[in-house]
This record gives C-alpha cells, sequence and structure tokens, in this order.
C-alpha cells in the first residue's frame, strides 16, 4: 500500500481498537491521526480519550505516524474539518477512517486504484466505500457515479478538498439563486437539504460532512461508490455523535469483498435511480428529527 491513510478517532477505544487492526493489516506508508480533546463537562471522557489515542502507539509496522491531537474538545465539524485541512497541507490524496468504520481489506485497493485513475478528473471529488442501497446492484461495472459524498470509508484528493468551506460563505447565494432546485431537481429534496444545510449554517447541526456536500455540488463533482458495501459502520449507539440508534437500518450493515480486476465504467454520469433510493431512505426527515434531538440533548446536557 503507498497511500497514506487519516484516522479520525476521539474516546471510543473499542471500536478504534477494531479500525485500527483493519489498518494494520493494510500497512499504510503513512498514518495522520486527528483526534478531539475531552469535553470539560464529561468527568470521564478525558481517560477515555488516553486510552483511545494509546490505541496508535500499538503502529508495528515501518510506518511514519503524524499526530494531530487537541488539547480541548473542538467538536465534530471543527475538529474533523481542520485536521483534514492539517492532511492535505501535507500530502496531495489520502484514504479517510473515522473510529467506527470497519472497512473490508478490499476497501484500500479499490481506494488506491480509483485515486490514481481519477487523479486529475476534477468531476470526481471523492470515493467512497459506503453504499447503501442494501443489496441492489446499480451497475454491471465496480462502482456508479452519485451526488451524494458518503463518508463512512472515503478518499479524496488535496484539489477537491480545497473547495471545503466551513463558514459557508456562498450559502446565502445558493438560497437566493433557488440553486438546489439546479442541483436536486426534486421538490423533496431540494425541501430536505435547505432545512439541513440552513440548521447547519446556523449552527445548530454541528456537521462538517454536511458542509463538504455542499462544497462538492457547488462544483458540480461526483463521488465514486462501490457496487457493494465495503464499510461496516459500528457506531451506532450512545457513545455516538450523530449515530444514536442502535435500530437504524444503517448499522452494521456487513462491509463485503470486492473483486479485483476493477471493472470501470466506460462512462462517467449519476446513477439517478440510485440516488433517488439514497434520497428516500439516508436523507429523510426522521434524520432530521434525530440530528436536532442530539443537538438538543447536547444543549441540556451542557
Amino acid at each position: 500500500m503507498n497511500t497514506p491513510i487519516a484516522f479520525i478517532i476521539f474516546k471510543r477505544p473499542h471500536t478504534t481498537e477494531k479500525v485500527f487492526e483493519i489498518i494494520r493489516q493494510a500497512k499504510p506508508p503513512k498514518l495522520f491521526v486527528i483526534a478531539d480533546g475531552p469535553r470539560s463537562d464529561r468527568p470521564d471522557e478525558a481517560e477515555k480519550c488516553e486510552a483511545t489515542r494509546a490505541i496508535i502507539e500499538k503502529v508495528d509496522w515501518d510506518c511514519q505516524v503524524l499526530k494531530n491531537y487537541s488539547s480541548i474538545n473542538l467538536g465534530c465539524a471543527k475538529r474533523v474539518s481542520s485536521g483534514l485541512d492539517w492532511v492535505f497541507n501535507n500530502v496531495e490524496e489520502a484514504i479517510i477512517l473515522e473510529d467506527d468504520c470497519i472497512p473490508h481489506p478490499s476497501f484500500f485497493p479499490f481506494c488506491e486504484e480509483l485515486l490514481e485513475k481519477y487523479r486529475h478528473d476534477t468531476r470526481i471529488g471523492s470515493i467512497t466505500g459506503q453504499n447503501v442501497q442494501f443489496g441492489r446492484e446499480r451497475t454491471n461495472y465496480s462502482y456508479y457515479f452519485s451526488r451524494y459524498n458518503h463518508c463512512w470509508g472515503w478518499a479524496t484528493w488535496k484539489r477537491a478538498w480545497q473547495y471545503f468551506d466551513f463558514q459557508m460563505q456562498l450559502w446565502s447565494e445558493v438560497k437566493e439563486k433557488n440553486l438546489l432546485e439546479d442541483i436536486l431537481q426534486s421538490t423533496e429534496a431540494v425541501n430536505y437539504w435547505h432545512n439541513i444545510l440552513q440548521s447547519t449554517y446556523e449552527g445548530k447541526i454541528d456537521s462538517w460532512a454536511l458542509r463538504w456536500t455542499l462544497a462538492c455540488w457547488l462544483q458540480s463533482s461526483l463521488c465514486i461508490i462501490s457496487n457493494l458495501n465495503l464499510v461496516s459502520n459500528v457506531g451506532f449507539d450512545q457513545e455516538g455523535t450523530h449515530t444514536l440508534s442502535k435500530k437504524s437500518k444503517f448499522a452494521n450493515i456487513p462491509a463485503e469483498e470486492m473483486s479485483f480486476p476493477l471493472k470501470h465504467p466506460p462512462f462517467l454520469l449519476q446513477n439517478r435511480q440510485a440516488d433517488i433510493f439514497t434520497q428516500r431512505t439516508l436523507y429523510s426527515k426522521p434524520l432530521i428529527v434525530s440530528l436536532k434531538k442530539k443537538v438538543k440533548q447536547m444543549i441540556n446536557v451542557g
């Protein structure tokens, strides 16, 4: 393996250990570790953060380990985005994993091959191993193209990340000119994304991923999505930030093995059928409700 991995951790040593073991098998030459600090009002969190960071000390292969550890709690949006800024100030491309996303080992060569193939193709903004089609194979090829840039195990380039804007400075213009209509071409989708992006802009939702989605849309970037699910999110519990319900149908979807050589599609077009399904399942009103409940919980605890 030649591609650096960026590993985002916080306070969950039990899931971090599982992801770390898969990374250890892949043996990346360079490992960037991004860690948030404990919250001052959670007395047990400092110990959990320390136990999680201790796992990184188990690196036992030829690897340059670079650490970006925050002593204070920055929150999900600022910690991840500032951490990725740091990563892409150092390298041109990276594979990115969070501490609750366990990939199949074939996820790494899948990302690596496509990072190289589309390195200079600005139509592509990211690559992901997360597939939420629940067994529906949308293509006869190894992957398809989507307007949704899933982030449970993904990869991107510095050339794409440069457009990330934490402040969402163009959001006012997007609203004023109804640009979501042009992007999404669906009243249902426009209403959903307008509400959730507005809540993010107002600071009611602590998400870097929603800001990243908007940045990609504003560059007309597509995401490569594997035709099989290559990453299992095991973080659906009370320790999660946005993934609280163990009963979610998106929890613990098994990670499958990608076959090689990859079958590359001879065209580059959005798979609308897959995206409509994703919009109506993953991106639906219940998700907005759950995110708002989480924000209220955080406020009440504070």
